[in-house]
């Protein structure tokens, strides 16, 4: 998929701003009928990461996939076409991430397909919209990194060596 195509569009998540609250888990469960394609995982103690399908450029499901039921819409986003899926599990084993899972239910693999019905009537992922504190970017890769880069250039701006200015520390913060 190049980039240069004007409907091309990369989901971040942005560490530093995530607060852990649940809300894109629980926006997606809802969306996706008790359902949710993007997890909330605590690590090194408590430090919150959220985890949904990577939507790699070249995705290894993808590849794969022996029916074509993986395949890459016009926005970049890796979806499934669950009439062609056959429930083979090879895209669940190739998936680096861990991501695919299997459908009880109706025996075909599923995963996040970054709201693919909002995304039809001009409206971001859900995990990106309802996100309180914006951690999750959705957008041209040009204003996704745009916005990156701000934020990456104010927390440069507040940050401080702790110790520097108190007085009488011997050891010093980062």
């Amino acid at each position: 998929m190049s980039e240069g195509n004007k409907s091309y569009r990369i989901h971040v998540v942005d560490l530093s701003t995530c607060i852990g609250c649940e809300t894109c888990q629980e926006v997606c469960s809802f969306i996706n009928n008790d359902k949710a394609f993007i997890k909330v995982y605590k690590v090194h103690g408590g430090i919150p990461v959220p985890l949904n399908c990577r939507h790699c450029e070249k995705a290894a499901c993808m590849e794969v996939c022996p029916t074509l039921a993986i395949y890459r819409d016009e926005s970049g986003a890796v979806l499934i076409n669950p009439a062609r899926c056959i429930g083979c599990k090879l895209c669940i084993m190739a998936c680096p991430f861990g991501i695919p899972e299997m459908d009880p239910v109706d025996k075909v693999v599923i995963k996040c397909d970054l709201c693919s019905l909002r995304r039809s009537n001009g409206l971001s992922p859900a995990c990106s919209a309802m996100c309180p504190s914006a951690a999750i970017l959705y957008g041209s890769p040009e204003e996704v990194l745009k916005l990156a880069q701000s934020r990456v250039a104010e927390r440069i701006a507040r940050a401080k060596v702790l110790g520097e200015l108190e007085l009488g520390l011997k050891s010093w913060l980062l």
